[in-house]
């Protein structure tokens, strides 16, 4: 047994029984001994349905207060919540309930659908979340401490190559990340994080964790939507959002020459390395963008830039917070290699694989520290384009290629080549109206970039393959088809 704490939502409505926990984009609300009331029903209606401690129970659902009552539920039992992604096929999904070994498999009305598919040849039963009807007692005992060290949740890697892998997250590992971002970022009286993110990836998923051990109202929407975050952050006293490059593309282009109010103090971006063009106009704008850096294995953040370095350290995601560790495999700083880190958010490991040698977790993402060791995040090591013994990093030229005026987004992934192995190809989203020609981009590049890292192809596409967190799938650009554009 590891170290014991008291149940976090149990110790929050005796704290704060009266404080909002989450607040709907609907309009609807529930207190901190509501969420608590009502996860204690459904959990007494789990046990009822057969679920017990050190079970595997699987939710298919979108984004809802339910889902988040669902979540702390599945902890008052004792048992292990397998979040699924909400994209997935019935194969998909077939194949992670069978590698996770569940044995209860829950979904939302909207996705009865796609789970039903998904069990027809499985000895599994699909229970819709909505007709659990939460019981304000019955003869199973609920959990009224947290053993950091057992497993909590468990979120499959988005298998942006080979087959996902269930990451194992134990209470410690959400209970550690959410103290350390408290440690960065701070905790005011009057913070109110919005969640616009999928609450089965760790990020939207995280910011529940930060609700219940801060006392902290969230706003949580189903999606994201760009129009209707904006009016949130204007209207409604927000202080935080979560956001990957793609919404903050699409929230500057709502905001267009305005500001944000004066209480909102950080837009929290994640997601992968960020084109130069866009930090530079949030610079501007004076928006207190904090990349970060985390991963599924990370429980979301592990390393995050400081406030005070927002604007002169711009494209780095700062340090590593301050339970952590972060390395650089390379000789000498400065030098590009992979990141490595250690901590108490870092996750035991993947359920059902080998275990993981040593407390180090090679992230298979590339980087450097500049010389005041502050990271900068360059590539997916699978990423890397190796044309004629030259690494090329896509995020690199993709961030040239999105400060083209015209461009709205930009996507590069290498192509098979005979005489250089590999060589760069670009797929680019234009700007409504935008008359861009090949020559005109690739003219541009060869400005600001070596020649052996311009693209030798640009493609014009419709939008880039993302996945259910909005990271760009670089393998899946060589299936677009031509939509235009010069040859």
């Amino acid at each position: 047994m590891g170290e014991r704490i008291p149940h976090w939502l149990d110790k929050q409505a005796a704290l704060n029984p009266q404080r909002t926990a989450i607040e709907t984009s609907d309009g609807g609300s529930i207190s901190f001994s509501e969420l608590r009331e009502r996860s204690r029903g459904m959990a007494h209606a789990l046990m009822g349905n057969g679920v017990k401690q050190d079970d595997h129970v699987a939710l298919l659902a979108s984004n809802s207060s339910t889902y988040a009552v669902f979540i702390h539920a599945v902890s008052y039992v004792g048992a292990v919540a397998v979040l699924l992604n909400t994209r997935l096929t019935p194969a998909e999904i077939a194949y992670q309930l069978e590698d996770a070994h569940v044995s209860h498999f829950y979904a939302d009305g909207h996705h009865l659908q796609v789970a039903t598919e998904s069990v027809r040849e499985m000895n599994l039963d699909v229970r819709t979340l909505e007709h659990v009807e939460e019981k304000k007692e019955s003869l199973h005992q609920l959990q009224t401490d947290l053993d950091l060290d057992d497993v909590y949740t468990m979120m499959y890697t988005s298998g942006t190559t080979g087959n996902p892998k269930a990451v194992m997250h134990t209470y410690g590992n959400h209970w550690h990340s959410a103290v350390a971002s408290a440690l960065n970022l701070g905790v005011q009286e009057k913070d109110k994080w919005l969640n616009c993110l999928p609450l089965f990836h760790v990020g939207g998923f995280s910011i529940l964790m930060k609700s219940v051990v801060y006392g902290m109202p969230i706003m949580l929407f189903e999606k994201f939507d760009a129009r209707k975050v904006h009016k949130a952050i204007m209207d409604k006293a927000i202080t935080h959002v979560s956001v990957v490059t793609v919404m903050l593309q699409r929230l500057l282009e709502v905001l267009e020459d305005g500001t944000y109010p004066d209480h909102f103090r950080c837009m929290l971006l994640g997601g992968g390395p960020v084109p130069e063009v866009m930090l530079k106009k949030t610079s501007a704008k004076g928006i207190p963008v904090f990349q970060t850096y985390g991963m599924t294995e990370t429980s979301s953040q592990i390393a995050t830039l400081s406030p005070e370095f927002a604007f002169s350290k711009l494209g780095s995601a700062g340090k590593a917070l301050s339970p952590a560790h972060l390395y650089i495999d390379s000789t000498e700083r400065g030098e590009v290699g992979e990141i490595i880190v250690r901590g108490p958010m870092v996750s035991k490991g993947y359920y059902n694989r080998p275990e993981r040698e040593g407390a180090y977790l090679r992230t298979g993402d590339l980087g450097f520290e500049d010389e005041d060791g502050f990271l900068y995040v360059v590539d997916r090591v699978k990423d890397v384009i190796i044309s004629g013994g030259e690494n090329i990093y896509p995020a690199e030229v993709e961030s040239v290629l999105s400060s083209l005026p015209g461009v709205r987004e930009a996507g590069v992934t290498g192509r098979f080549d005979e005489h250089w192995g590999e060589v760069p190809a670009a797929y680019i989203v234009a700007e409504d109206g935008a008359g861009l020609t090949e020559k005109e981009v690739l003219d541009w590049c060869r400005k600001h970039l070596a020649k052996y890292k311009c693209p030798k192809e640009v493609h014009w596409i419709e939008e880039l393959p993302r996945n259910a967190s909005n990271k760009l799938l670089r393998r899946h650009l060589s299936s677009y088809s031509m939509q235009g554009g010069d040859e």
